[in-house]
């Protein structure tokens, strides 16, 4: 039994871009894990994705000898998370598997929208929270500014709050100290049933599934079999690692310890994210809580462009849940698009890197619909349908109501730009909850707000109109109901079911005019007329036409009688008449993306 009192397990958490990455590589330096020669920027951020992007997608766990002052080495478990409020599901699943967690707070920035909710966030999980003080070494940094934020506005004591340069590498010394002093060592039962807790997992194709898991209690060895408590089945384990950050091979993991099992899981459903992992022939008499599961908030289409690939889609979305448990599908036929996968995602950000990775890591050529939300439809008859696609809305004589999903969205600004901020919210149909001056230089404004309004471009306007310094945070709050409607586009007469989308009838006109112009910029032209219309039921509510390429047939007709060119031109036409009729328009990816974008952006 290893010494659990020298080892601590916990993870950072901040608002994006307040250092967090920088942060965990400074450390990873200072432990001395890495070879200087190995060693990089965004040293956990492994897809390359996330390194062009700079922002965390994954949670990334690694192992860390620490000689502390007083001469005992420490074990360190750090995992790493993302920012961003699309991927707070990572964050959730990150903290079940600490004790502790350093709070990063930007010293220019001071306390953010995210920064509150992460905060809630660990102490709902019973978390010690240790706050951090990053980038110290800027011009414009505020220490005891943030000091008195962090007292004022989480209510936790600051004088713990350890100020550093991730960047420069300044106390991260004194950080690694307070880590060991403040940050409480894991809590085992002694002789008690194994239980390890799956956090994470990915697929490999040679070793099957691999499960990312936290020991609670007893010991995983080489050779011994394992039984996973939601499905009872049993594997011996082959392979046993622990990171640091690379995959290193050990015999045993200890109590408190994070790494990774490898033992023939062919099947990607049998290492379920929250699955209890125990000791087949003792096994635990229950299993450790695990976690709510992701509830999807913005739904899509994927379509393969060439229907062959149905098939490889299907795998690549098997495999690509398995790493992201926030991801959910099922099937679904579009009479445009033909046959693809209904997604679910956390947010819209979520839906772009889902969709980067599956063209990139499988190979795959797809097109993304617009992004809906979820509607609750009361029908005539009483019944209450889910609607995920705009393209199932019942016909509205058949519609009792609809409710919208709304939002609580915490939106922090300085106080010179709390108009533009408020004037913006309250043109998506925000209604305001309180308005808070926290300090002299930060408001908090707290917004009911429709989830489909602050889809698409709400984050991008809110940080143009507020020169970069708002910051938004937002939780699910219910449903609503509201004026919604239907809007179908057409082409040519025929109904493209996949740029349906369902929206407030106030901006429904707006909207499909902006749409028709959008996509008359868009399709290519053909040779024949193409009639864009949007309408809602029967009414047109907005329609573009798209000219024809037009040949000059009577350019040998030199003079001589008009008649001559009156033929050729009807011939012409009627030739443009019978291409209409039997030609199709091929409708390219940026317009579905037209859809997403309202002329604010």
């Amino acid at each position: 039994m290893p010494d659990l009192d020298r080892t601590r397990c916990f993870c950072i958490v901040a608002h994006i871009d307040h250092g967090k990455s920088t942060l965990a590589d400074r450390i990873i330096d200072v432990a001395g894990t890495v070879d200087t020669r190995h060693m990089r920027d965004q040293m956990l951020d492994s897809m390359d994705i996330e390194r062009e992007r700079g922002i965390t997608i994954k949670a990334a766990a690694v192992r860390l000898p620490y000689r502390a002052v007083d001469g005992q080495t420490y074990t360190l478990n750090l995992i790493d998370t993302p920012g961003h409020v699309d991927f707070s599901y990572e964050v959730s699943r990150a903290l079940q598997a600490c004790e502790g967690a350093l709070l990063v707070v930007d010293a220019s920035q001071g306390v953010e929208a995210q920064t509150i909710a992460n905060y809630h966030l660990a102490e709902a999980a019973g978390l010690t929270v240790l706050p951090v003080i990053n980038k110290i070494d800027l011009a414009s940094a505020d220490v005891e500014r943030c000091k008195d934020q962090i007292e004022e506005i989480l209510n936790i004591p600051a004088d713990h709050a350890v100020p550093v340069s991730a960047r420069n590498g300044t106390n991260i010394e004194q950080l690694l100290e307070a880590i060991v002093k403040y940050l409480p060592a894991p809590k085992t039962k002694v002789g008690g049933p194994t239980k390890a807790l799956i956090f994470d997992s990915k697929f490999d194709i040679y070793r099957g599934a691999v499960p990312y898991v936290r020991v609670i209690d007893g010991a995983l060895t080489k050779g011994q079999t394992i039984q996973m408590m939601s499905n009872g089945k049993t594997f011996d384990i082959d392979e046993l690692g622990v990171f640091e950050p690379a995959p290193k091979v050990v015999n045993t993991l200890e109590p408190g310890d994070v790494g990774y099992i490898v033992a023939n899981i062919r099947t990607v459903a049998d290492t379920r994210v929250g699955d209890t992992v125990t000791d087949a022939e003792h096994p635990a008499p229950e299993p450790l809580p695990g976690y709510q599961p992701a509830k999807s908030m913005v739904f899509s289409g994927l379509y393969p462009v060439n229907s062959p690939e149905y098939h490889d889609l299907r795998e690549a979305l098997e495999r690509l849940q398995l790493n992201d448990a926030a991801l959910s599908y099922e099937p679904e036929t579009s009479a445009a698009l033909g046959m693809g996968f209904r997604c679910g995602f956390l947010g819209l950000l979520h839906m772009q890197i889902v969709q980067e990775r599956l063209e990139r890591e499988f190979n795959l050529d797809l097109i993304c619909t617009a992004a809906s939300v979820v509607y609750q439809v009361l029908t005539t008859s009483g019944e209450i349908l889910e609607i995920h696609n705009p393209a199932n809305l019942p016909e509205p004589q058949k519609i009792d109501s609809i409710e919208e999903p709304i939002v609580r969205a915490v939106i922090m600004t300085p106080p010179e730009f709390v108009g533009p901020c408020m004037d913006l919210a309250q043109g998506r149909r925000g209604e305001l909850v309180t308005m808070e001056y926290t300090t002299p230089t930060r408001t908090m404004l707290v917004y009911r707000l429709p989830l489909s309004e602050i889809l698409h471009d709400f984050f991008d306007s809110l940080k143009s109109r507020s020169r970069g310094y708002a910051t938004l945070d937002y939780e699910p709050d219910g449903y609503q109901e509201s004026d919604l409607v239907k809007t179908d586009l057409m082409i040519n007469l025929e109904p493209v079911d996949a740029l349906s989308c369902i929206m407030h009838r106030s901006t429904s006109q707006h909207r499909g005019i902006e749409l028709c112009r959008r996509l008359k910029e868009l399709l290519p032209r053909q040779q024949f007329e193409i009639r864009i219309q949007c309408s809602i039921g029967a009414k047109i509510i907005a329609s573009a036409r798209v000219a024809p390429y037009r040949k000059d047939v009577t350019a040998k007709c030199y003079g001589g009688d008009i008649s001559r060119k009156r033929k050729l031109l009807e011939k012409q036409k009627e030739g443009k008449k019978r291409m209409k009729q039997v030609g199709r328009i091929e409708i390219p990816q940026e317009a579905f993306l037209a859809v997403l974008r309202s002329e604010d952006s």
